[in-house]
């Protein structure tokens, strides 16, 4: 009998030639299990998508609860679908003034596209600036803003008109120009290893973007729904964005993604041409239902409130700790970078031979990512703080 291992290299279109290959068997909280019975803590909360852990309740109560009235009944936009309703509310009751009109779509680079398409279609204008060793999704407008050439070359000619400048870079700014219809930036450069902002940059491109008419386009797709101990992570660093995207953790383990703005720019979609974007299985009810769920979770269980806390006994636990040779820390997420690639490959197969699950990242290869659940316990980072202790030695 053929195996599902052997029928997963078979038979599935792989990004990698080497993946993980865990058979995953069931996963609750922070916990997963494989076949055998094996149990694994999930420390990059399936890159920050299980921001509330695994199956929770409450998510799992929405979608079957919208699962017995409907789900798809027509392409995005066109019936008054109640789940997209409530959620839209909920976000953006939560967000700045101008950001009130929501569009959903079905993953971050989606929501990339569109965000593109907005700011090009509001400024009339061409240009595209993006920062060097970012990441925003795969698909062809989504990797053309994406700041790492390696991941590019096989797939050129992308969209012209893209220039790149360097994060934290002060003089850089002044590239943004009267002919740039949008700036897109992460607060924190997540792929590049967790690089944090320096002081007032982020206030800065801000400003010159306004001076200059062009729009500022966050991608909060890994660093939203709390990762930072805020909501949203341009709360963390004191700016406001004017456009916001935003997936992963949005949907409570179910694919989702938005991208939102005020209703003057989103209605710049709506004609010339009409159907500007569009989407069939956008704001799908039951993502939304489990969105919707996922988010009141993190609002009304306050789990925003120990995010700092956690995230701070991690990094002062393993500051000190020989064989590290640097660690970058917001939140419940941390960059934790060893000596080289071998050294960081082996501790991530020794992470994993004791139940852990890290990852590296994309642009930083002797760099590991912890990035759990908002749920973990103290006890389990305890946990955690000592198998990563005996791995690392």
């Amino acid at each position: 009998m053929v195996s599902d291992r052997e029928l997963f290299f078979k038979c599935l279109g792989l990004p990698s030639s080497k993946p993980i290959g865990l058979e995953i068997e069931r996963a609750s909280g922070i916990y997963m299990y494989d076949t055998k019975g094996k149990e694994y803590i999930d420390l990059i909360s399936g890159v920050s998508v299980s921001n509330i852990g695994h199956c929770h309740p409450k998510v799992i109560e929405a979608i079957q609860h919208q699962l017995s009235k409907y789900m798809h009944v027509m392409v995005y936009g066109e019936y008054v679908q109640k789940p997209q309703i409530e959620l839209a509310r909920l976000l953006t009751s939560r967000l700045p003034e101008n950001l009130n009109s929501v569009y959903f779509v079905n993953s971050g680079s989606e929501a990339i596209e569109g965000a593109i398409k907005l700011a090009k279609r509001f400024t009339k204008r061409t240009e595209i600036i993006a920062f060097k060793n970012a990441y925003h999704g795969g698909t062809h407008g989504s990797l053309s803003v994406l700041g790492n050439e390696t991941l590019k070359n096989a797939f050129r000619p992308l969209l012209p008109d893209v220039r790149f400048i360097e994060f934290n870079s002060f003089e850089d700014i002044n590239q943004i120009s009267e002919k740039t219809a949008c700036l897109i930036v992460e607060s924190i450069q997540a792929e590049a290893g967790v690089i944090l902002p320096a002081e007032g940059f982020l206030a800065s491109l801000c400003h010159k973007c306004k001076e200059k008419g062009a729009l500022v386009v966050l991608d909060d797709i890994q660093m939203g729904f709390g990762r930072t101990g805020k909501l949203f992570s341009f709360e963390t660093f004191g700016f406001v964005p004017d456009v916001l995207t935003l997936a992963k953790g949005m949907g409570g383990g179910m694919p989702i993604g938005a991208f939102i703005s005020s209703k003057e720019i989103m209605n710049t979609l709506s004609f010339e041409p009409e159907l500007g974007h569009i989407t069939t299985f956008g704001g799908h009810p039951v993502s939304c239902a489990a969105a919707l769920a996922s988010l009141k979770v993190i609002i009304d269980e306050d789990l925003l409130e120990q995010v700092n806390m956690k995230g701070n006994v991690i990094y002062t636990s393993l500051k000190n700790l020989k064989g590290i040779k640097d660690i970058r820390q917001v939140g419940l997420v941390l960059g934790i970078d060893l000596e080289d690639l071998k050294k960081t490959t082996h501790v991530i197969s020794e992470l994993l031979f004791n139940g852990i699950v890290v990852d590296r990242f994309l642009f930083r290869p002797n760099t590991f990512r912890i990035a759990p659940p908002l749920i973990i316990s103290m006890q389990e980072i305890d946990k955690v703080i000592s198998i990563i202790k005996k791995c690392i030695k």
